[in-house]
């Protein structure tokens, strides 16, 4: 996913099994962390949301399991609270650790863990062992059912997203998430532009404020002004997109607009994060935003705010 034309090209794949995934990704989800929690205890720590049969040309993220690597937990089950290890290996066919992978954005592999209402989200950057074995720490503040996602692209192999789940047992709170265009996060403004029109190809502008000024001076990070990750509301399907242009292209500005092009699935409510770099520390701004014709207006969106605290330099939140 280099280009707008990779998106375009990636989305349409995605079109061509949007109704199959989307009952199958609403028929077995969301999960609690109690039934994960006995899972794990007999053995059975990979979490699927499908079988690890999936066919190949389904969303990313649904299966933990595809082209022959498997995304391999330690431990399924994790306490709640920061700072919590956690461990996992990518498997070939036969149960052979992976070693080799490709470095895309910058890193060689990217651990998004978010909870199954999408709160809690964290992007991380683990550390692999000669043996394969990748290890992090992870906030997990608040009990439930979480849904961790590998990015990565094995050497000479194509880059994928496999998924997996992980249950933090307690006293579960959902939480909801009403329509938001508008971000704040530790003093800054971020507004989405753009609609998301399911099965065509979406500019979206995201544009960074701070005390009511611009932000023109973003800092580069993971290789782009911006870095955002899609999830579909249910199943939590997972889309991974950058921003147009790269820093020091020569027509690229580091802000205040960050610009993307995206292509979601199938009509529905998405949840988008967007990582951004400035004064030295990355923050996250998330969105909720529904598909709509492009014949219709914006729709009316409620300003969330995200705690100062979802990126920091604490144990699970870093960047490396």
């Amino acid at each position: 996913m280099k280009t707008p034309a990779k998106l375009t090209a990636y989305g349409a794949a995605l079109v061509l099994v949007a109704t199959g995934a989307w009952a199958i990704g609403t028929a077995v989800g969301p999960f609690s962390a109690e039934p994960a929690a006995r899972a794990q205890a007999h053995g059975e720590t990979h979490g699927d949301t499908v079988p690890a049969s999936t066919p190949h040309d389904l969303p990313e993220g649904l299966s933990s399991s595809r082209g022959g690597y498997t995304f391999t937990p330690t431990h399924a089950t994790l306490p709640a609270g920061p700072g919590q290890p956690f461990s996992f290996r990518i498997t070939k066919a036969g149960g052979q650790a992976v070693t080799a992978f490709d470095i895309e954005h910058e890193k060689r592999l990217h651990l998004i863990v978010v909870r199954r209402d999408t709160a809690g989200f964290q992007h991380v950057h683990p550390e692999m062992a000669p043996d394969g074995t990748w290890a992090v720490r992870l906030n997990l503040a608040k009990p439930g059912s979480y849904r961790a996602f590998a990015d990565f692209t094995p050497s000479g192999g194509e880059g994928m997203t496999l998924g997996v789940d992980l249950a933090v047992p307690g006293a579960v709170e959902p939480v909801t998430h009403p329509e938001s265009r508008v971000a704040t996060v530790d003093g800054y403004e971020v507004r989405l532009t753009g609609d998301l029109v399911a099965g065509s190809s979406s500019k979206v502008t995201l544009s960074v404020a701070k005390d009511g000024k611009p932000v023109t001076d973003l800092q580069p990070y993971l290789g782009s002004y911006g870095h955002l990750v899609a999830l579909r509301e249910g199943d939590l399907a997972y889309l991974h997109v950058h921003p147009e242009g790269t820093p020091g292209d020569g027509k690229t500005q580091p802000g205040p607009e960050v610009v993307f092009f995206a292509e979601v699935p199938t009509t529905a409510t998405y949840r988008l994060f967007l990582d951004f770099q400035h004064e030295g520390k990355v923050r996250t701004a998330e969105f909720t935003v529904s598909t709509a014709d492009k014949s219709q207006g914006a729709v009316p969106s409620t300003p969330s705010t995200v705690p100062s605290a979802s990126h920091s330099d604490a144990p699970g939140h870093g960047h490396n």
